[in-house]
């Protein structure tokens, strides 16, 4: 599937707010351990990381793609991505 450059902003900042979540999680259970975790607590940090992932993963075949469309560097469109996702102008 084809992408358009804001659309992958898009998917960015989506990412980026599930990994902002992965560490309010944390902030908030403590440090990540079996021991020291409910199982709610558990499954909802876990959950919260899979989302992250799979965000991030969908994120990174996006922007390859894209770059190879556009003949562009993929680091190069990484960077403007996250850029443009994180400060936008």
């Amino acid at each position: 599937m084809a992408h358009t450059f804001e659309e992958l902003v898009e998917m960015q900042r989506r990412a980026d707010e599930a990994h902002a979540q992965v560490l309010a999680l944390r902030d908030q259970f403590g440090p990540p351990t079996s021991a020291s975790w409910s199982d709610q607590q558990t499954e909802t940090y876990e959950t919260a990381w899979r989302a992250w992932r799979d965000l991030a993963r969908d994120v990174q075949a996006a922007v390859t793609e894209y770059a190879k469309d556009q003949g562009e560097n993929r680091y190069h469109v990484e960077a403007g991505v996250k850029k443009t996702a994180r400060h936008p102008e």
